[in-house]
């Protein structure tokens, strides 16, 4: 049975309405730079003009290997994906990385023996922070769903520091898929799950390993991978996957603008 959380809708900045980007790589997720976004697919990257909507440049990879890019993120002047085998098993997850101005694809680098398939990659202070989804059905392993999403904090060589959980409220809106979005913004992370038209803002716990889920938000588009724009910091761009669009909202995260979660 599923829980039900409240939601309220986030108020949008005043006088904006969310900027819409035509990519047929949006299938996966976007990722945001100053003045290019980038929409990933599971083998497909787009890198687009933020303010024209015109594509720059295109990759494309081989299937064989770049069998499910899920996230990325704009790390210095490289792009570096979350990747993983999806929907094979056992799970592999993978990290690739990119020249940002050029798309050239530069390295991989394969993890270890993590519980799940890497979806989101990114910094935050001194370490990485992957999420390693867990899936009740395509993809899935026997003895682990949904409830399994794993937060992991990794050291500079990926190496784990310390793992998280996911509150129950937040799992059970997972479910039956997992966490496809996450993105760092005012020392909150936020995330997004498979296909729910909502935001979760999450505080890694005092003490415990259970993560707090501070607010939830209406966003505009159904669930995937996110990324907070580091020129505009209140928009947050998503994807619209049966459109493939990249989206960019305006956002207010004020107190109150979303409903509160247990603490």
């Amino acid at each position: 049975m599923r829980i039900a959380i409240p939601l309220l809708l986030a108020a949008l900045a005043p006088q904006a309405a969310p900027h819409r980007i035509p990519a047929s790589e949006a299938n996966q997720g976007v990722a945001a730079g100053a003045h290019f976004v980038y929409a990933i697919s599971n083998h497909e990257i787009g890198k687009y003009d933020k303010h024209t909507g015109k594509r720059v440049r295109h990759w494309e990879g081989d299937p064989a290997h770049f069998r499910h890019m899920n996230s990325c993120s704009l790390i210095g002047r490289e792009l570096v994906c979350a990747a993983s085998n999806y929907p094979d098993v056992p799970q592999h997850s993978l990290v690739e990385y990119f020249d940002a101005d050029t798309l050239r694809h530069k390295r991989t680098v394969a993890l270890g023996d993590f519980p799940g398939s890497l979806t989101v990659l990114t910094r935050h202070g001194a370490s990485w922070w992957a999420i390693f989804a867990n899936y009740d059905d395509r993809g899935g392993v026997p003895g682990r769903d949904h409830r399994a999403t794993l937060l992991v904090e990794l050291d500079g060589k990926f190496r784990e520091k310390r793992r998280f959980t996911f509150p129950d409220a937040v799992l059970a809106r997972f479910a039956p898929k997992s966490c496809s979005g996450g993105s760092w913004k005012g020392g909150l992370l936020y995330v997004t799950g498979h296909d729910r038209p909502e935001l979760y803002a999450l505080r890694i716990p005092a003490k415990g390993d259970v993560l707090e889920l501070v607010a939830t938000y209406a966003i505009p588009t159904d669930g995937q991978a996110i990324d907070w724009d580091p020129a505009e910091p209140a928009t947050l761009w998503s994807i619209e996957r049966k459109a493939r669009e990249m989206v960019g909202t305006p956002l207010s995260l004020n107190p109150g603008s979303g409903s509160p979660g247990s603490r």
